[in-house]
């Protein structure tokens, strides 16, 4: 970025549209418009493009290419997996998630208290991590699904799903994770870690907006939630966004050549930035489980200064005093105040979310601009050199 460009912190709400993957999805948003349902040419190439992405998804998460269904998005990924799993499975009425999740997760499990289901949520310790114990201790013959997210998208932190699904496998139950913030970051195969369901978001992997994928493990039982023909193997009806999928295809295929190298990258660049921070702000805290989270994420409280009125002061750095999902007031974060936080403590925490296009030139220049800027609402005139331990 330029000195005078803004820098975006705030990959976790959204990325970039890599270029390769709009290269491939001009064609089908020109001539190549053909509906992949229709039987002639521009149909077959439109159905031809959709399955060649459903290829390109799935040996990005070591599953066959029958495993994965196409969604609007993360929330209709989240509500046709929750909702789905839960109506197919007749004689169970239980549902376990966890405090901490994203509103989709939250609200379809809600849905499902209000129709006849009971809905447990296990807690979170003071480092963000979903109690394991609390899972276990849900857990009965009754329980048809156990949904946790992979990583949070507040706090980073990584949850522990396969000790999750090896619980629920004792009493039958159905495990879905939403993985939207994992995807990109860490390396995820779906056979290792054991789920029956998965959710991603194509703006979280620099694919478009509007476009998301459902793993769906072969013989797990599944509803639509949506009325309508017999689109993608009957579970998700209307018409294919081929644009879109064939995006988050490329896309796929294009992040998963060099992952590793960029969250060694991202991890760097983040711990360099929580340095620069902590070196500079006496009393600074880190949210959150300081080991086990995602390689581009800080979840970071400032002493003494609301996030809110921090950014605010701050138009040159975009990131978000909790998820964007929650934004539009001043209240709390959930996911923080579930950790045990205090409401001013959670309300002072701004996340800060890296990037495949972030640079040392930003990370330099965010550590000055949120230093100055918590300068400025102190009045501490001097910085307090500390070290991270």
């Amino acid at each position: 970025m330029t000195d005078t460009a803004a820098i975006y912190l705030d990959y976790n709400a959204s990325t970039s549209l890599l270029p390769e993957a709009l290269d491939a999805m001009l064609p089908y948003l020109r001539g190549n418009f053909g509906n992949p349902s229709s039987d002639h040419a521009s149909g077959h190439r439109a159905r031809a493009a959709v399955e060649h992405a459903r290829q390109q998804v799935a040996a990005f998460f070591g599953c066959d290419a029958d495993e994965i269904v196409f969604t609007s998005g993360g929330t209709e990924a989240n509500n046709l997996a929750i909702r789905g799993a839960a109506e197919a499975v007749n004689d169970r009425r239980r549902v376990i998630t966890s405090t901490i999740e994203h509103p989709a997760t939250e609200e379809s499990c809600n849905w499902l208290g209000r129709h006849g289901w009971t809905v447990a949520r296990a807690g979170v310790d003071a480092s963000g991590i979903v109690r394991v114990d609390d899972v276990r201790k849900a857990l009965s013959l009754d329980t048809a699904l156990v949904t946790v997210m992979h990583a949070n998208g507040e706090t980073g932190v990584l949850q522990p799903v396969a000790e999750i699904v090896e619980a629920a496998r004792v009493f039958g139950a159905v495990v879905h994770t939403d993985a939207a913030q994992s995807i990109g970051k860490l390396r995820l195969n779906v056979r290792e870690l054991g789920v029956d369901l998965l959710s991603l978001a194509g703006q979280k992997v620099y694919a478009p907006k509007g476009v998301g994928a459902l793993y769906v493990k072969r013989g797990t039982r599944l509803h639509a939630v949506l009325a309508g023909a017999g689109h993608e193997r009957g579970l998700r009806p209307g018409t294919e966004n081929v644009a879109s999928i064939v995006g988050l295809g490329v896309a796929l295929d294009r992040v998963g050549c060099d992952l590793e190298t960029a969250a060694t990258r991202m991890r760097e660049l983040r711990d360099d930035l929580w340095r620069r921070l902590v070196d500079r702000i006496p009393g600074i805290r880190l949210n959150g489980d300081s080991r086990r989270r995602l390689p581009n994420t800080l979840n970071v409280q400032f002493p003494g200064v609301s996030a809110r009125k921090l950014l605010h002061s701050l138009p040159e750095i975009e990131a978000s005093a909790g998820s964007a999902c929650h934004a539009g007031d001043d209240a709390p974060s959930p996911v923080l105040t579930a950790m045990g936080m205090l409401p001013d403590e959670a309300r002072n925490s701004i996340r800060l979310s890296l990037g495949r296009q972030t640079t040392n030139a930003d990370v330099a220049r965010a550590s000055e601009a949120l230093w100055l800027a918590w300068q400025a609402f102190t009045d501490v005139r001097e910085p307090v050199f500390q070290r991270v331990k």
